[in-house]
């Protein structure tokens, strides 16, 4: 059995969770989420619990089994408590600013870069260099996350450049000077 998949989820108290054919729905106070039922797939609600059961034995459908517990158990999560994702700015000049639900970045391009967030998604910018992205939708936060990174990802030689938070940059020793 797999070991993800025969876990249930548990439901927070002001979550509510409702079972349709092929599609799971999660409301909570932060907003509301509906999760596609994989093939083979079966979920419940029994005594506060999501339990996710499959058809067969077989290796898809075990990978279906801790994939949709997975992704329920994201929602849960974001419904009612939400994530984050925090990204550094490293770089002379180089600095981000909100105005409104558009993310100002000048990141040493020959123009300024104007990222408008969408719906679902906020952002706060402490010390200018320190933007911090919000949301209920973790597969959504972590795609914006990467877009504003992919406006300038961090190099090895100075590591300037966008990064999250917790990552390391692999320094390079760079060129030897003329001996």
């Amino acid at each position: 059995m797999s070991r993800i998949g025969k876990r249930p989820v548990q439901i927070p108290d002001k979550v509510k969770v409702e079972v349709a054919a092929n599609v799971v729905r999660v409301q909570g106070p932060k907003g509301s989420l509906e999760v596609p039922v994989g093939r083979g797939v079966q979920v419940a609600v029994e005594d506060g619990q999501i339990v996710v059961r499959r058809n067969d034995d077989e290796a898809p459908t075990r990978a279906m089994q801790g994939l949709t517990r997975s992704l329920l158990n994201n929602a849960v999560q974001g419904v009612s408590v939400g994530f984050s994702r925090t990204l550094e700015i490293n770089g002379v000049g180089y600095r981000a600013e909100l105005k409104g639900k558009e993310l100002h970045l000048t990141l040493g391009l020959s123009h300024p870069v104007v990222y408008p967030l969408p719906e679902g998604v906020s952002a706060t910018v402490e010390r200018q260099t320190v933007v911090t992205l919000t949301s209920h939708d973790k597969q959504l936060l972590g795609q914006v996350a990467d877009k504003i990174r992919s406006f300038r990802p961090p190099e090895p030689y100075k590591g300037k450049g966008i990064k999250y938070a917790d990552e390391v940059i692999r320094r390079k020793q760079g060129k030897a000077g003329s001996a």
